[in-house]
Order: C-alpha cells, then sequence, then structure tokens
C-alpha cells in the first residue's frame, strides 16, 4: 500500500474533516504538531482555519496524501516567506502522518513529495522547517536530507516543566 499525493487539492469539508482528524489524531499520539495532548478537534479546527485562510490568499500550499481507502493519512503545509530578501525559501508546517501509517515509509515519501511541490514552484531553493526536540523528528528529518542550521534551547514549553529545543532544519532544492 501507497500513499496517492495531491498539491492544492480542491478543498471541501470532506478534506476538512480529514485533515482535522488528522491532526487531532496524531496530536493525541503525542506527535509534536502544534498542541500538546488531549485536544479536541474543535480546538484543531479553529487551527485550521488559519492555514486555510492563507491557502486562499495564495500564500500557502497543501500537499495531502491519501490512503488506499482515500482517507487523508497524511500532510504538509508549504508556506511562502514574505520578507523581501528571504522569498527564496519556504517553510515546511504541520507535517504528519497518521499513527496507523507510521514506520511504512509514508513519511519519507511525504518528504518527497513536498521537495517536488517546493521545486515546481517559481524561485523557491530551499525548504526551511522547524522541530521539537526531544522527539526524534530532527534525526528523521535528517535521514530525508534536511540539514540542521540552528537550534533555540529551550524555546518550546510542552509542561510547566518540560521545555524543548526549536531546532531549525533546511533542505535546498536542486533544480
Amino acid at each position: 500500500m501507497a500513499l496517492t499525493f495531491t498539491v492544492d487539492p480542491a478543498f471541501d469539508r470532506t478534506l476538512r474533516d480529514g485533515i482535522t482528524a488528522l491532526w487531532a489524531d496524531v496530536s493525541n499520539a503525542g506527535g509534536a504538531v502544534g498542541f500538546v495532548p488531549p485536544v479536541a478537534e474543535d480546538e484543531v479546527r479553529a487551527e485550521l482555519v488559519k492555514h486555510l485562510a492563507a491557502m486562499a490568499e495564495g500564500r500557502t500550499h497543501l500537499v495531502v496524501g491519501r490512503d488506499e481507502d482515500g482517507t487523508v493519512a497524511a500532510t504538509a503545509f508549504l508556506t511562502h516567506n514574505t520578507h523581501r530578501l528571504m522569498r527564496h525559501w519556504i517553510g515546511a508546517y504541520t507535517v504528519m502522518v497518521h499513527p496507523r501509517h507510521q514506520g511504512k515509509g509514508f513519511g519519507r515519501a511525504l518528504m518527497a513529495a513536498t521537495a517536488d511541490a517546493a521545486q515546481r514552484l517559481d524561485g523557491i531553493d530551499a525548504i526551511r522547517l522547524t522541530c521539537r526536540g526531544g522527539t526524534g523528528a530532527d534525526r528523521f528529518y535528517a535521514s530525508c536530507g534536511y540539514k540542521e542550521v540552528g537550534r533555540v534551547p529551550n524555546a518550546i514549553r510542552v509542561a510547566e516543566d518540560d521545555y524543548r529545543d526549536d531546532v531549525i532544519m533546511l533542505l535546498p532544492l536542486f533544480r
């Protein structure tokens, strides 16, 4: 089984609900995608609206992976940098694979589809992303070709006594 990836698919209620459920499931399984468990779908939906607004304005692109049943199983959002001197790189956000699909190579497939999508955009030379230290995500992204280019110690507080580094990673895109 493999995922089928689409870039900037038509957005409808089914896709919205699929991304919302994915995001909540990933978060509640301990995934580092902006929430600390437990999280309700209503909380996630409110955050998703921000991504949707950026998509409607053309500032953000969605890469979505669907499993063989057509269920949303993976996502990454690519957001253009608005600073005039940094428009040559794009940021990857809310990169996630459903917990039931982890360990099957779908994360690597998502990262490859994300890089392919970014390469098709005019003037984009690199993808930048950040990840929460202490989760192993930095090792995963490194195995996908990303290089750690910075780290802000204790920048993320996931609990009163649990601080994590904000790890900054970059993937140069070769055309």
